[in-house]
């Protein structure tokens, strides 16, 4: 079985050297890049399955490079945990608003990073879409019938509950803020009403989580958002 790549980027060297170390350790290939035009030039040549990012970094800052992951096809499915210094709260929620799956503020330890990069690689594989159909557990979302089943039961939800449990599955992994699913479900004029979000989550959780069974799929990040996390089985 190949190893998973993963790219390191960060202009502290004594930090890439920490991190590539350890992850080497623990079985994947790394490659590493100390500016944000290295960066994207090394993850278009490797196509790694994980970039560990710093924000910043010189050249392209961290929110340039992850803008640019995220606007490449052919690295759609590359997961990105965004390194971020202490405090700084509004980078960490910019940084998920640009598509980055996770955050890991600085200092953390060895095994905070791992247990994070492992957690964000299990939920990209631990589900199986094809064509229109997803499945995850006892979660069947057919998405050209717009059709949901818990354990082969039809699940009857609202438009905007379809929509939202849409996105969230799409995203499956990415935490997205109240304001982004706002946006993306409601329209702008409804962003700062956040009790919206809440209040659909609460009846999708009770449609594909009431039963102590099923797993629980939808994770609240506190103060932040929401995110599909499929790792339950």
């Amino acid at each position: 079985m190949a190893q998973e790549k993963i790219l390191v980027v960060d202009d502290e060297g004594h930090i890439v050297e920490l991190i590539s170390y350890n992850l080497s350790l623990a079985g994947y290939k790394v490659v590493t890049a100390s500016n944000g035009l290295d960066a994207v030039k090394i993850a278009k040549e490797e196509k790694p399955r994980l970039i560990l990012l710093d924000l910043m970094i010189p050249g392209l800052d961290g929110f340039d490079v992850c803008k640019e992951i995220r606007g490449n096809k052919e690295l759609k499915n590359t997961s990105i945990i965004m390194l971020t210094a202490k405090g700084e709260e509004l980078d960490k929620i910019l940084g998920l608003e640009l598509g980055a799956d996770d955050y890991i503020t600085k200092p953390f330890s060895v095994r905070e990073l791992l247990a994070r990069v492992k957690a964000v690689l299990r939920r990209v594989g631990t589900v199986k879409e094809e064509n229109d159909i997803f499945v995850a557990g006892n979660l069947k979302v057919n998405f050209e019938r717009r059709e949901v089943l818990i354990s082969d039961s039809k699940v009857d939800l609202t438009l905007k509950e379809y929509e939202l449990l849409d996105i969230l599955i799409k995203n499956r992994g990415k935490i997205l803020t109240r304001d982004t699913l706002l946006d993306k479900v409601w329209g702008y004029e409804y962003i700062g009403e956040t009790r919206t979000v809440d209040v659909h989550i609460r009846y999708i959780r009770k449609k594909i989580e009431e039963d102590d069974k099923n797993p629980k799929f939808i994770e609240t990040i506190r103060g932040v958002g929401y995110r599909f996390n499929p790792n339950e089985y």
